[in-house]
Formats: structure tokens, sequence, C-alpha cells
């Protein structure tokens, strides 16, 4: 028979594989499995009990989580320690993240492709015909992912502008 642990335990494995899937570390997904099954915002010592993962771990996994918008930091009257609860408005999670694509640093490696892209198709460098031909479609090929993650980002803040009833009620209408 499986015990509730058991469930628990299998679903947080679940959550590790699909962030090293994505390319994040194992604990990212880890941490957000036991947060998001907890009723109860969990202390970084529950979260090692939980995952098993180093206290440095969770620290630092802490950290990503919290910048990415999937868990936020939870305050306990008279206690010290740091408490953590997950996001369950997913929506909320990827307006955050997508919001990070106005990160400057994001800003500056679009800038760099576009500018590489421009040189090439301007002549610069000694390239032979068939590796210019190369670099600019590769080139053109991760300009034009760029492109789209900006037209999302729009539409979502655009959709945010009208406010999130809205947004619920396209959801809804979509499906």
């Amino acid at each position: 028979m499986t015990t509730n642990a058991q469930i628990k335990q299998d679903f947080i494995q679940g959550m590790s594989g699909i962030s090293q899937f994505w390319g994040f570390p194992k604990a990212l997904g880890a941490i957000f499995g036991a947060l998001y099954l907890s009723s109860a915002p969990l202390s970084l010592d529950e979260l090692v009990e939980g995952t098993g993962l180093t206290k440095g771990a969770i620290s630092t996994n802490v950290r990503a989580l919290t910048r990415m918008g999937l868990i936020h930091p939870v305050t306990k009257l008279a206690d010290r320690k740091d408490y953590y609860e997950a996001e369950t408005d997913f929506y909320k999670s990827v307006q955050v993240m997508l919001q990070g694509r106005q990160n400057s640093e994001f800003d500056r490696a679009i800038h760099s492709v576009r500018e590489t892209l421009e040189q090439l198709e301007a002549g610069a460098g000694s390239f032979d015909k068939k590796e210019r031909a190369f670099l600019i479609e590769r080139l053109q090929a991760l300009q034009e992912f760029f492109n789209a993650i900006d037209s999302v980002t729009r539409a979502i803040s655009k959709l945010d502008r009208l406010g999130i009833h809205t947004v619920q009620s396209v959801i809804k209408i979509l499906k």
C-alpha cells in the first residue's frame, strides 16, 4: 500500500524531473513540489527534511524560485525563521517570468544577436560563402525566437492591463 509520504515524495521527484527537463536544477523542482503540496508555509529546515537536499542547496534555489515568482516568503510573528509558500496563480508566475525578459542583460543579448546578424549580412569578416550563409541562418532563427518572446511578452502585458478578470474570461472562451 502506498503511503501519503510516498505519494508526496513521488510528486516531488516528478517535479525534479520536469525542472531538469527544462534546464533548471533538479533541486528547484523538488523545492517547488514540496511547497506546492504543503498547506502551510515551510521553513528552510522543513524543506531540507522534505526534500533531502542540503540547506545550502535549499537556500540557493529558494532565491531563484523567489526571483521567478514561483514561491514567496511568508513571515510568522515572533519567529525569526524564513518561511516560504508556492505561488498557485500560474498566470501570475508567467507574468513575473516574462517581465524578467525586460532585464537589461537579456536586452544586451538580443542586441548582440541583431548586431552580429547585421554585420554578417553586410559582408563583415572573411567567412567563406557557405559558412556565412550558415551563420546568418542560425542567427536569423535565434532572432525570430527572440521576436516571438517579445511578442508574447507584449501580449501578456496588454492582457494584464485589461485586468485579470478579462484574461480569465478570454481563457475560458478558448477552452
